[in-house]
């Protein structure tokens, strides 16, 4: 076989894997709930993945890791309890700070999405807390629990499709696949949410 015909085989062979796992990018139907108390809404979503705990921690907690599945936001996130988040979605405008309120290591992590006033949330969400729980799930699987309270209802409503898509996002940068396009996959999952 020449080199020419090996560089054509390997490629072919390199395409092939990349289609297959386009084909295979989360497709999950595992649709969120969405709870209204009063004036605030509290949206939580359950997914198991087949990772161990140590790596799912990793992509939720290290800066570097979170901004290639929430890649509309940039700035600085801490992984720490007593740290902070200050992040800008580069789309929206929408300014968010908070504080690290719990780093228990591989078992939750929570910390403040406060939301200045802006265009798209005019009076702001400035008391949202988002909490990311991790529980062994069999052998080497884990179940992810994330919980984002304290929302008014229309943001809750508004959020709902765009945590799912960011989870989407978050399950295939653990695979090792290609994250799904955030817009083309909002839309796919926005009807789940429509009441």
């Amino acid at each position: 076989m020449t080199q020419i015909e090996t560089t054509n085989k390997n490629f072919k062979q390199q395409l092939s894997a990349i289609e297959k796992r386009n084909r295979e990018l989360p497709k999950s139907i595992s649709r969120g709930t969405i709870v209204v108390e009063g004036k605030y809404g509290t949206i939580k979503f359950e997914r198991r993945l087949n990772h161990p705990k140590e790596t799912i921690w990793k992509a939720i907690t290290d800066q570097k890791e979170i901004f290639r599945w929430l890649p509309d936001y940039k700035g600085t996130f801490d992984q720490y309890k007593g740290g902070s988040i200050d992040l800008l979605n580069v789309v929206s405008g929408s300014h968010v700070t908070g504080s690290i309120l719990v780093y228990d290591l591989y078992r939750a992590f929570e910390y403040e999405w406060h939301i200045a006033p802006n265009q798209m949330f005019p009076k702001g969400e400035p008391e949202s807390v988002i909490q990311w729980e991790l529980r062994p799930d069999g052998e080497s699987d884990s179940l992810l629990i994330v919980t984002h309270k304290h929302l008014t209802k229309s943001t809750a409503l508004t959020f709902a499709p765009g945590w799912h898509t960011y989870l989407d996002r978050l399950e295939a940068v653990l695979n090792n696949q290609e994250p799904p396009n955030w817009a083309h996959r909002f839309a796919e999952v926005k009807e789940l949410y429509s009441t």
